[in-house]
C-alpha cells in the first residue's frame, strides 16, 4: 500500500474512528470524511437512547490504549450502561481529539462516490495499483480525493427502510413525509411538542420500535390526550417480546418484559398482521391502510422504525461482492443472516470475509452487515482492527480474529414468519 497517500475512511462514527486509531498505531495516516456537521452524527440524532451493552463491550481496546497513553481519559465504570449522548461524550469525542487525528477529521464532507483513478467500473487496466478517487461534497464545493486505500465506515442511519410492505414505500409515504419521522425521536424532551396530545402510531416490530413505544406511553402518562398504536407485520406478538430475564444483554431483555406490560396494561394498541400498504390525507388526519384493506387507522403522527439499509450508490463504480440476500459483504452474508442467525451466533470474521474484488477497499461496521439488524459495536472494532492489519501487511493479525458475544436469547425480527415458536434460530437481536 502506498505510504504518500492516505488511507481514507467514510465515515467518523465509533467504527471509523476504530479504524483511524488502529491505523494511527500502526505509523500510518488516515483522513476521515464526516458528512455531518460533528463525529458520530448518527449517534448524536438517537443520543437520548440507553444502549443495550455496558461500557465493557462499548470501547475498541486500541483507541483505549492511544487514551490512555497520550491523554488523562478515564474509563467509565465498566459495567454501566450509557446513553447514546454519553457514549459520544465520555469517549468518541475524546478519540477523535487525539493530537494524531484531530486534523484529520474532515466535517461537512458528504462523499458521492468512489473509484480508481483513469478506471471506471469495466476497465481493467492498472487497476489493482491506481489510487482510488473520492469525490465528496463539502462547503467549499466539490473535492477529490486520491487515496490509497478505502475503509466504508458510513454506516446505514441515514437510509431507514420504508414504511411499506415488501420493503418498498408506501403509497403516500413521500407526500406526506412532514408527518412521518424516521428512526427513535426524541419524544420526551427535544421533539415532545411533536407528539404530545396526538395520535401516534409506532411502525416496526424490533428494539428501535419497543424503545419509542415506550417513551410515548411515558410521554402519555403525563399527557393524557397522547393515544398509541404500534403496528407490526407478524401475527406472533410473543416475538416481540424477546428473550427477557434469559436474555445475556440485560438491558435488551429489559425492554422487552418492559413493552410486555404495556401492551397487556393497556397502554399500547398493538396490530398484529399490519401490513402498510398506503397513507392518504383524511378529514380528521392521516389514514393508514394495510395491505388487505381492512386494517384502517387515522393517525397524526407515524414513527417509522423499520430498521435500515445499505446505500451503495457512491460505490457503483467499484467491483463489490454483495450478498444478494442480506446485500453486506458477499462472504459474510450466510454467517449473519437474520433469519438463522443472532448476535452471539454470529462467528467471528475479519479482513478475509470482508475483502471485495476491489482491492484495498472494505466496508465495515453496520454498512458491512447491510440489512442485517445482528450488528454489535464490538464486532466492528475487531473488524476494523483486523482489516487494517491486513492493509498494512501484517497478515497474521489480519487473520487471527477473536471476537466472543453475548448469547442472546432474543427473537424480535419477524421475516414473514407466523409460527408460535419463540426458537432463536430466527432471531435478529440488536
Amino acid at each position: 500500500m502506498r505510504r504518500d497517500l492516505p488511507v481514507v475512511i467514510i465515515g467518523a462514527g465509533p467504527i471509523g474512528l476504530s479504524a483511524a486509531a488502529n491505523l494511527i498505531s500502526r505509523g500510518h495516516t488516515p483522513l476521515l470524511l464526516e458528512a455531518g456537521s460533528r463525529v458520530a452524527a448518527s449517534i448524536r440524532d438517537w443520543g437520548h437512547v440507553r444502549l443495550f451493552t455496558p461500557w465493557s463491550y462499548l470501547i475498541d481496546p486500541v483507541s483505549r490504549d492511544l487514551l490512555e497513553a497520550r491523554t488523562t481519559w478515564q474509563h467509565p465504570d465498566a459495567e454501566t450502561v450509557p446513553l447514546g449522548r454519553e457514549l459520544v461524550a465520555d469517549y468518541l469525542d475524546h478519540v477523535a481529539a487525539l493530537d494524531e487525528l484531530k486534523d484529520r477529521i474532515l466535517l461537512r464532507h458528504r462523499v458521492v462516490s468512489v473509484s480508481r483513478v483513469g478506471h471506471d467500473l469495466m476497465k481493467d487496466g492498472d487497476r489493482a495499483t491506481a489510487p482510488f478517487l473520492i469525490v465528496a461534497d463539502t462547503p467549499g464545493g466539490r473535492t477529490r480525493i486520491e487515496a490509497a486505500a478505502v475503509i466504508d465506515a458510513s454506516g446505514t442511519w441515514t437510509t431507514p427502510n420504508p414504511m411499506g410492505a415488501g420493503g418498498i414505500a408506501a403509497d403516500g409515504e413521500v407526500e406526506h413525509a412532514q408527518h412521518i419521522r424516521y428512526g427513535m425521536p426524541d419524544v420526551l424532551d427535544r421533539e415532545r411538542g411533536r407528539y404530545e396530545g396526538k395520535r401516534v402510531l409506532v411502525v416496526g416490530s424490533g428494539h428501535s420500535a419497543i424503545g419509542t413505544v415506550l417513551a410515548l406511553a411515558e410521554l402519555a402518562e403525563s399527557a393524557p390526550d397522547t393515544q398509541l398504536a404500534w403496528a407490526v407485520r407478524g401475527t406472533n406478538p410473543n416475538r416481540l417480546w424477546g428473550g427477557g430475564a434469559a436474555d445475556e444483554v440485560a438491558e435488551r431483555g429489559a425492554l422487552g418484559l418492559r413493552v410486555h406490560d404495556a401492551v397487556h396494561s393497556g397502554k399500547v394498541a398493538l396490530l398484529t398482521g399490519f401490513a402498510i400498504l398506503a397513507v392518504r390525507a383524511h378529514a380528521e388526519g392521516l389514514e393508514v391502510v394495510d395491505v388487505s384493506g381492512r386494517g384502517r387507522l387515522v393517525v397524526d403522527e407515524v414513527v417509522v422504525a423499520t430498521g435500515s439499509r445499505p446505500d451503495h450508490q457512491m460505490l457503483r463504480e467499484l467491483r463489490l461482492h454483495i450478498d444478494t440476500t442480506t446485500e453486506s459483504a458477499g462472504t459474510l452474508g450466510p454467517f449473519i443472516d437474520p433469519n438463522h442467525h443472532s448476535c452471539g451466533s454470529v462467528p467471528p470474521h475479519g479482513a478475509v470475509e470482508l475483502a471485495h474484488p476491489e482491492r484495498d477497499f472494505y466496508i465495515i461496521g453496520m454498512k458491512s452487515y447491510g440489512r442485517a439488524p445482528t450488528f454489535l459495536l464490538r464486532t466492528g472494532y475487531e473488524q476494523a482492527r483486523s482489516v487494517v492489519a491486513e492493509l498494512t501487511g501484517d497478515r497474521v493479525s489480519a487473520r487471527r480474529v477473536d471476537l466472543v458475544l453475548p448469547q442472546t436469547g432474543v427473537c424480535n425480527a419477524d421475516y414473514g414468519q407466523t409460527s408460535t415458536s419463540t426458537s432463536t434460530s430466527t432471531s435478529g437481536c440488536c
